[in-house]
């Protein structure tokens, strides 16, 4: 049986983070490999902090996750060099998803995020993601690691418009292909396996608020007066000061699934929003470093035709509507091109 190494970013802090890379290694176990994941970590005291007691029982309920995950024994950090074995110990090393490539992350980004440390007849990248839509400045040592390395990987996916034309335009490449995140290549009943119901809820109908960057008067106005005319419980669960903020992954899922309304600027709760047919709504982030993080879904909304899923003053009646029939026949035909890519790269 091969074996396959995934790279990807590694921090008990961030639902989408976990959700991916278990989605990752069971794309990958469907294909018949023996699949483990490379905890690849910035410094070496690069971990989550902890404050106080919600802080604590939240670490727990990710390391209670992470269970799910079958890990190398070895761990890589940027600040060292990888460890020698892993060239050889793998068949394939597969790079991605979430934001992997992001090169803004000084902690974290360097050349073994671009598997610098393999051949390259043994390196693809799934949906990788660079999270921003720009180039690094051209003659800078950024920008030459970047070239250098992504020309050296056989096969390379992104997950977003934006990464495809950075790699295009750094190596010249014609053959970068866009996929959906691999958490869609799972499905309902694949994600009701690992969700967890979080003991903190009491309620059956809520509207998620989960955002990143700053939020509005006008918005928080919008999404009271939404909340009170359909009796909901608002549950945020990205405030620190919020109960629901003692949760891990498979506590976040089971609240989208079962949400009246999301409401975010979070990439991954649109997607699962989308696997479960919850109505969602989606906030531009107003900070301006965030963004340019916004190119990942902004392509969400354009693959599965959803640009009304965005705020614009007011949450309506298509907002609200749960009808995800086009949607998800669009999913299949993107299933297939993620399922084509594999069966090619993977050779």
């Amino acid at each position: 049986m091969k074996k396959a190494g995934i790279v990807t970013l590694f921090g008990e802090y961030n639902f989408g983070n976990r959700l991916q890379n278990y989605a990752v290694q069971q794309v990958l176990k469907k294909k018949g490999l023996d699949v483990e994941t490379i905890k690849y970590i910035g410094l070496k005291d690069d971990v989550p902090v902890i404050k106080n007691e919600r802080d604590k029982n939240r670490l727990i309920k990710f390391k209670k996750f992470n269970e799910n995950i079958r890990f190398a024994n070895q761990i890589m950090y940027k600040e060292f060099e990888a460890p020698e074995n892993f060239a050889n110990d793998y068949d394939y090393i597969v790079m991605g998803s979430d934001q992997i490539w992001n090169f803004t992350f000084d902690k974290i980004f360097s050349d073994k995020a671009l598997g610098s440390f393999a051949p390259k007849n043994k390196k693809i990248s799934f949906s990788a993601s660079f999270g921003v839509n720009y180039l690094p400045e051209k003659g800078s040592n950024l920008y030459s690691m970047c070239k250098e390395n992504l020309e050296d990987i056989k096969a390379i996916s992104v997950r977003e418009t934006a990464g495809k034309k950075i790699v295009e335009e750094i190596t010249g490449r014609n053959d970068v292909q866009v996929l959906i995140d691999p958490t869609m290549m799972l499905d309902e009943k694949d994600w009701e396996k690992v969700m967890q119901r979080p003991e903190s809820l009491k309620t059956d109908k809520f509207i998620i608020k989960s955002f990143l960057g700053n939020v509005s008067n006008e918005v928080l106005k919008e999404l009271e007066r939404i909340a009170k005319e359909n009796d909901c419980e608002i549950i945020d669960i990205s405030d620190k000061n919020s109960p629901y903020y003692d949760m891990g992954p498979a506590e976040f899922i089971y609240l989208e699934k079962n949400a009246f309304l999301v409401v975010t600027d979070s990439f991954h709760s649109c997607v699962f929003s989308i696997l479960f047919s919850t109505p969602f709504v989606v906030f531009k982030r107003e900070d301006n470093e965030l963004e340019s993080m916004y190119s990942r879904i902004e392509t969400l909304l354009d693959t599965f035709q959803m640009p009304y899923r965005m705020f614009n003053g007011k949450i309506t009646k298509d907002i609200l509507n749960n009808d995800y029939s086009k949607a998800h026949e669009i999913l299949k035909t993107e299933k297939l091109k993620v399922r084509n890519f594999l069966d090619t790269s993977l050779q």
